[in-house]
């Protein structure tokens, strides 16, 4: 008996060293940190509340898994709240499985109207291209991913950026803005139309914006071939913002050739982010990491 036990143990503690000495088994970041993007206040703040200071909550994989690949992530809410769980550290906690870094974005959403969320979604670019070499991401491998409203401020950032200011006094904004790919998932895209998503465009732009100004912020008129290739994910049964606007983006890649690739699911609500307990929705995040392996960003 006392054999039996002393083998027992024995192969536990050979099994801890295995799984110690295995990559696969390494720690990610243990403690996530939330870093402003404006240290000394934000431009336009109202106040000093964590609702008026812009953020990223940085996530790294452990080095041994880390592919150097990154992604900003931008939770939805409406443009008036932010779903920083389900659509925010969730999904953080999903790509770091996948060996990339994650950088959860708080930006400012109503009584914030534009350019403020997007002034915070261009600078968490900028941010974190300004540390990659510190962090171990590639600066010429940084996405963003969107959900809902979150969608629209990435596919703002993609068709709205910018390539740095050389004159700039702080070094971080002679940085291009330009994400390297984009994710759409249940995206808001259009303001415009039977498609359209009025409370977003309310929350951001007003209730009573000029037209003008409403049709520059549909994303699918700022489409050009300079955009950054794009993966969508929706649903057809989504009512909360109709699959449509996924098409629309879509389409206006395609019309300028930038590489795109759409999946839009049958059933399934609005606001499923990475469904883990639906079958077939949740196989969305695999074709997202087989994509990413296509286009080159992961290695």
């Amino acid at each position: 008996m006392t054999s039996c036990i002393e083998t027992l143990i024995a192969s536990i503690a050979v099994a801890a060293v295995l799984c110690l000495a295995c990559p696969a088994y390494a720690a990610d970041d243990p403690s996530p940190e939330t870093l402003l993007l404006w240290p000394g206040g934000a431009p336009g703040a109202n106040g000093t509340a964590d609702a008026d200071m812009p953020a990223i909550t940085r996530y790294l994989p452990a080095k041994e898994r880390a592919t150097g690949a990154s992604i900003v992530v931008c939770p939805g809410g409406g443009y008036g709240g932010l779903a920083m769980d389900h659509e925010g550290e969730q999904v953080a906690r999903w790509l770091l499985s996948e060996g990339m870094a994650a950088f959860v974005l708080r930006y400012r959403h109503a009584p914030y109207r534009h350019p403020i969320p997007l002034n915070d979604a261009k600078r968490a670019m900028r941010v974190v291209r300004a540390h990659a070499a510190e962090w171990g991401c590639d600066p010429g491998r940084i996405g963003m991913l969107g959900f809902s409203a979150g969608g629209h401020l990435t596919a703002t950032a993609g068709t709205q950026f910018d390539s740095g200011d050389p004159n700039a006094a702080d070094p971080i904004d002679t940085l291009s803005s330009r994400p390297d790919f984009l994710v759409l998932v249940y995206p808001v895209i259009t303001f415009e139309g039977p498609y359209a998503h009025r409370g977003s465009c309310n929350n951001l732009l007003g209730p009573n914006a000029p037209a003008e100004l409403v049709h520059q912020m549909c994303a699918e008129n700022r489409v050009t071939k300079d955009t950054p290739p794009a993966f969508l994910v929706h649903t057809t049964s989504d009512t909360g913002v109709p699959p449509e606007n996924s098409l629309l983006f879509y389409q206006a890649l395609r019309a300028v050739k930038v590489p795109a690739e759409m999946h839009i699911y049958e059933p399934g609500p609005h606001g499923f982010g990475l469904a883990p307990k639906d079958p077939v929705l949740s196989t969305w995040p695999k074709l997202c990491i087989a994509w990413l392996h296509t286009r080159g960003v992961l290695k």
